[in-house]
């Protein structure tokens, strides 16, 4: 019999080299899923610099990575949404950071998918829904 109390995840930075070691192509993953989670607007656009250029490109369903900051001076709890070149183009909202950072300090993988975005005046509303990729 196994004893659970020693089992230990194993950390997504291992995961690659796992499945690279089944051969070209890995192997496929049944059971991953994506999860989701909440939906926010993102916070702080108007504070980033050339925001225009960095969210250009953002369309629906474009992917965009998220990023803790826990020594953020404003929020401990801090994640920071990243587009697809790696630029900051603002923040989860901080009433719906809580949870979400705590699962990403647990080491669960997070990411963002473009629901909409909308200009008014010089606001940049992007709306997105928030997932969790679960092995």
């Amino acid at each position: 019999m196994r004893d659970e109390s020693s089992a230990a995840l194993i950390p997504l930075s291992e995961w690659k080299a796992i499945l690279d070691s089944f051969g070209p192509g890995g192997a496929p993953l049944p059971f991953v899923q994506e999860i989701f989670l909440i939906q926010c607007t993102i916070a702080g656009t108007t504070h980033v610099e050339k925001i225009e250029e960095k969210t250009a490109e953002l369309i629906p369903g474009t992917l965009l990575a998220f990023r803790r900051e826990p020594e953020n001076p404003f929020d401990a709890l801090a994640i920071l949404i990243l587009n697809g070149h790696g630029e900051k183009i603002g923040y989860v909202p901080r009433a719906k950071n809580e949870v979400l950072a705590r699962l990403m300090d647990a080491g669960k993988l997070l990411f963002g998918r473009v629901e909409a975005k909308t200009t008014l005046g010089d606001w940049i509303n992007i709306s997105v829904k928030v997932f969790m990729r679960d092995l």
